[in-house]
């Protein structure tokens, strides 16, 4: 099977580490925004790939090599573009989130999607975490009961970031870039679907990033009057452990689950929640995407998901640039109502 990446910029690395174990192979590597640089990249991808190329073009190089997976991570603003293009000829998308920037270009990416019959991913690799895979599996049978409340966590350190970061029109916002994870668990986790949101941003002391928003947290009502609200920051001080520090929170009419520090903890008539889980083993977002193509599984993220955890966190920018309460009406239909899946 043939890979083409387009762009340097995002979660190329869910690729990398996964090529591996399927048949695939990257030929060829394009940037996919101006400006950016994939040559960093080519080195890397050549001691997997030793036939991969380098492309000025990503169209020419679609058009050229005709391969079967796309993969998208460049610049934000370009991943629908891009994504369009390589749906336009009939290509499989593993693309970066947010799969779109603006709601008309989610739009656009939709229709192309429908129009091209063809499997399509966004990178929600932490779903794929064992800390979330096995909260996720508890939480699936019943181990805490019928979830109610969620709270979610996504905080980052800021570091000096490229360019782009530093404009909304390049960038996207940081709910659709980082807070589009903790949107994501909501719904994956809880199964209901967003009734509204009203959510608030700030980019003071962003350390000069420009537009870029440091601070942010959204609060959805959930279908089933389940309550839910998801926190991202870009203020992790420089020494802590790890660049990241993700956590959840679910409390249920039988226990309580959470995640943090890459552990699973379950509080329930049969566990006190002093000891974390044992982790299910670890499984690849991309190789699950390839033996999906292949009709020999199914990747955890579904093409309704990328599309529906996009929206959502869209809706939720709209509503902290605005400073009102945003409702739900539009949903993309679910993937098993369309013939790719």
């Amino acid at each position: 099977m043939r890979v083409c990446i387009i762009g340097s910029t995002g979660h190329v690395g869910y690729v990398l580490q996964d090529i591996g174990k399927t048949d695939a192979d990257i030929v060829g590597i394009s940037s996919g925004s101006e400006g950016e640089d994939v040559l960093g990249l080519y080195e890397e991808v050549k001691r997997l790939s030793p036939e991969t190329r380098v492309f000025g073009d990503y169209r020419h190089m679609l058009d050229e090599l005709r391969p079967e997976v796309a993969v998208v991570a460049c610049h934000f603003a370009d991943h629908a573009k891009a994504t369009i293009e390589a749906l336009g000829r009939g290509i499989h998308v593993f693309t970066e989130k947010p799969m779109a920037t603006t709601l008309a270009d989610l739009d656009r990416v939709w229709k192309a999607y429908r129009e091209a019959n063809v499997h399509l991913a966004a990178m929600f690799g932490i779903r794929y975490q064992p800390c979330f895979l096995t909260a996720w599996d508890k939480v699936r049978h019943g181990a805490i009961g019928t979830i109610r409340l969620m709270t979610a966590q996504k905080s980052y350190k800021l570091g000096r970031r490229a360019g782009f970061f530093r404009e909304r029109r390049s960038y996207g916002g940081t709910i659709p870039w980082v807070g589009i994870h903790a949107i994501d668990w909501l719904h994956w986790f809880s199964g209901e679907r967003f009734v509204s949101v009203f959510a608030s941003h700030s980019s003071l002391h962003n350390r000069g990033h420009g537009e870029l928003e440091v601070t942010a947290n959204c609060h959805f009502n959930l279908t089933n009057e389940v309550i839910a609200s998801a926190s991202m920051d870009y203020l992790r001080p420089d020494n802590a452990h790890s660049h990241d520090d993700d956590r959840l929170r679910l409390v249920g009419t039988r226990g309580i689950m959470e995640v943090r520090n890459g552990s699973a903890y379950l509080l329930n008539a049969d566990n006190d929640g002093s000891k974390s889980l044992p982790l299910l083993p670890t499984r690849g977002i991309f190789a699950d995407f390839v033996a999906q193509i292949r009709g020999e599984g199914r990747c955890l993220v579904s093409a309704e998901d990328s599309f529906y955890a996009t929206e959502a966190a869209l809706l939720a920018r709209q509503s902290a640039d605005e400073g009102q309460l945003i409702t739900f009406g539009r949903e993309f239909r679910r993937s098993d109502d369309l013939a790719s899946g």
